[in-house]
């Protein structure tokens, strides 16, 4: 836990959570929903949290006395359990100047709340010391169903919903974390102060930030918390208003299963020594006979057990009733029968103490039968078999030749394990893989997530020695938390790809606080990605390409990009790519500059882009490159070849390889990608750079740099840069 953890945790010292408890105590007792703000206030203290000098006055005259007490000017607002939206009830009034002024506003304000609801529980006038200048923000809290607790930044006050501008991590959040989202909003230059104005202290809006966090994983029935506006300055961050909800029928999820043992049970499905398939057949064009070919032609060495009421053998190999009749282990059962037996079926596979199971039919939740799939779950608990699907294509793990689905079998054997959601995505993974010529370790399909979903792979994938990628499509998370927590650690050894499709549904439901409306489903997405070091894919195409194209490239050892490009064209859309995807376009030092101008034409460009124009021979594009991978100040290189007479496609090709091969020899690696620009035989030239370790792309100037830019955010999130 990080330094700053630990001292949110001091401050939740058994005196801080007493105080909390008893207020919490005293909403619960009167069956309330949220607190009021004295005490937002006394919870807010409790944890260290600023807010103002405040007060309660039960009359206009002790409104008076507590304004002249803490000093004018003052704010007074309502003080109502059943008032949420105090500004809409006229029960707010700002810049009170005088003791008259305070006792004229206690008035005005009763008046205005019992106009609004005549039948308004009202405690009492809130009088708040008065917050004058600095940068108003927004500090929060939700509680999301896939992620648990999230903390919020963003600009605040009035504009906060029409801006949107916000983003959020994971609870509790370290001191890093509080301080990378005050960089994490659009508008984080208004923080460092603009026109002459001062700049915030981003070490007291990370301290409330890291405060805020803590206080709901600590009480985790504060399902919304606001402090808005926060009023930031270059010395410190004080709420001005808190507005915090509760939900005492608030479960947390359960803990995720221990790692060790989830390894345990996906080893042995994933490498299994035997298989049964359940409702194998010996009839063309039955799901269970594909799958029992695809074993067997396939390549899988392990015992095959085919399963069937009445066969004798199938296929050439001896059939059982049931899983119960096999005098073997098995590791996997395959299923292959109706929805409506699977249960069956499931239970005598927990009889044989099978830990897996491939659950291929559909017709469960996904065709409005979720009591079909709710009791294969209790199944599946009652006896410890871990659940792949149901609705599923099934899976492949290339190393145990081992082609589980029904699906064609799979053989160019590689290192990137990818997982689909989707039948649909699943086999589009299996053509693009086969088509491209990617070496895979496994295709996986996840369907309706019963059981097994993306961390389960996660864990499985970090300890396989033959993965060195993970490529995740996913349509939901179920257990969001444990995804992110699993892939935070996994990120640091190997990438972690996902396509996360849904990216624009509205996602958040009608919220009773700030940050709540602000919470679009997409946006807690993408920053517990980010604050996972999780590679997000925008397209099934990106997914793809990374997987293929991340593994291929080196890591590189700094930030400086250089292009290299035949056409001036290229080089504009490449470095509009290279800022895309938050890439760094190197400033040419002037005797790297020199260098480079003994190779090009004078009217060619140096600079960088270093533009050598369309009419040069190979050795141009050989010296200029040789030049890039050379010079240490240079970390990645992007080239851009136009097709001409002078230097056809294949000529190009050939020679980046015999430089890109020289060059390794003598100890310079660094990333290399290409944009080729020409007729159609730049498609066999990109290819033929691909295979040999430049992932190059005929007709775009995007992919290649997008894959580039993905390595990037890998090596920068596992701490390689």
């Amino acid at each position: 836990m990080s330094n700053s953890a630990d001292a949110a945790r001091k401050i939740a010292e058994p005196s801080a959570h007493e105080a909390v408890r008893r207020v919490l105590d005293t909403v619960k007792a009167e069956k309330r929903t949220s607190l009021t703000a004295p005490e937002g206030k006394l919870v807010c203290d409790a944890y260290g949290i600023p807010v103002p000098k405040e007060g309660v006055a039960k009359s206009a005259a002790e409104a008076s006395k507590l304004a002249s007490t803490m000093g004018f000017p003052v704010v007074m607002k309502i003080v109502s359990p059943d008032i949420l939206h105090k500004t809409e009830a006229g029960g707010v009034m700002v810049g009170l100047k005088t003791a008259a002024e305070a006792e004229k506003a206690y008035d005005t304000i009763l008046a205005n709340a019992k106009k609004y609801k005549a039948d308004a529980k009202i405690e009492g006038i809130q009088v708040q010391q008065m917050l004058a200048g600095g940068t108003e923000v927004i500090v929060g809290s939700i509680t999301d169903g896939s992620f648990g607790k999230l903390v919020a930044f963003g600009l605040g006050g009035v504009l906060v919903e029409v801006l949107k501008d916000i983003t959020f991590r994971l609870a509790p959040a370290t001191k890093d974390d509080a301080l990378s989202m005050l960089d994490g909003i659009q508008a984080h230059d208004m923080l460092k102060g603009v026109r002459g104005g001062d700049p915030v202290s981003r070490d007291a809006l990370a301290d409330v930030i890291v405060k805020v966090s803590q206080l709901v994983s600590d009480f985790p029935e504060i399902v919304e918390l606001d402090l808005n506006p926060v009023f930031a300055t270059k010395k410190d961050a004080i709420a001005a208003d808190v507005r915090i909800v509760v939900d005492f029928d608030y479960k947390p999820r359960p803990a995720p299963r221990p790692t060790e043992e989830i390894v345990a049970a996906m080893n042995r499905i994933m490498q299994p020594k035997g298989v049964a398939v359940i409702g194998a057949s010996a009839e063309d064009g039955k799901i269970g006979n594909s799958v029992m070919k695809n074993l067997i032609n396939g390549g899988y060495k392990g015992e095959i057990y085919p399963i069937h009421p009445k066969a004798a053998d199938i296929l050439g190999y001896k059939a059982y009733k049931s899983v119960k009749d096999v005098p073997g282990v098995i590791d996997t059962a395959v299923f292959a029968i109706p929805a409506k037996f699977v249960a069956g079926a499931l239970a005598e596979c927990g009889e044989k103490k099978i830990p897996g199971a491939v659950l291929i039919p559909s017709g469960f939740a996904e065709a409005g039968a979720p009591e079909l799939q709710a009791e294969i779950v209790e199944v599946g608990k009652k006896y410890n078999i871990r659940l792949m699907g149901p609705n599923i294509y099934g899976f492949y793990y290339t190393p145990a030749n081992l082609c589980a689905t029904f699906c064609t079998a799979y053989d160019v054997k590689g290192h990137a394990a990818l997982s689909s959601q989707s039948g649909g995505i699943g086999m589009a993974i299996i053509g693009f893989s086969r088509s491209a010529k990617m070496g895979v370790s496994a295709i996986v399909g996840l369907g309706n997530k019963s059981d097994i979903d993306e961390d389960d792979l996660l864990a499985f994938f970090e300890q396989d020695p033959n993965t060195n990628l993970i490529a995740q499509h996913c349509e939901d998370l179920k257990d969001g938390r444990a995804f992110a927590e699993a892939a935070k650690r996994v990120s640091k050894k190997k990438p972690v790809i996902v396509l996360k499709a849904g990216r624009t549904s509205a996602g958040a439901k009608a919220a009773s606080s700030h940050t709540g409306a602000l919470a679009g489903n997409d946006k807690i997405y993408e920053d517990v990605f980010a604050q996972s070091g999780v590679i997000r894919a925008r397209s099934l195409r990106q997914l793809l390409e990374f997987a293929r194209g991340v593994p291929v490239l080196p890591t590189p050892k700094g930030e400086n990009i250089l292009i290299i490009t035949g056409a001036g064209g290229s080089g504009v859309l490449l470095s509009d790519s290279v800022v895309d995807n938050g890439l760094s376009l190197m400033t040419m030092p002037p005797d790297l500059d020199a260098a480079f101008r003994k190779f090009i034409p004078p009217f060619g460009a140096a600079g960088n882009p270093v533009d050598i124009t369309g009419g040069e021979p190979p050795i141009t594009y050989v010296n200029t490159v040789k030049l890039g991978l050379s010079d240490e100040r240079i970390h990645s290189l992007i080239l851009g070849y136009w097709h001409t007479i002078v230097t056809p496609p294949m000529v190009f090709a050939r020679n980046m390889v015999e430089v890109k091969k020289e060059m390794e020899a003598k100890g310079f690696v660094k990333p290399i990608v290409a944009s080729l620009a020409g007729d159609v035989e730049v498609e066999e030239a990109a290819e033929y750079l691909y295979q040999n370790g430049i992932p190059a792309y005929a007709y775009s100037t995007e992919l290649p740099v997008e894959v580039l830019g993905a390595k990037y955010k890998w090596a920068r999130g596992a701490g390689l840069l």
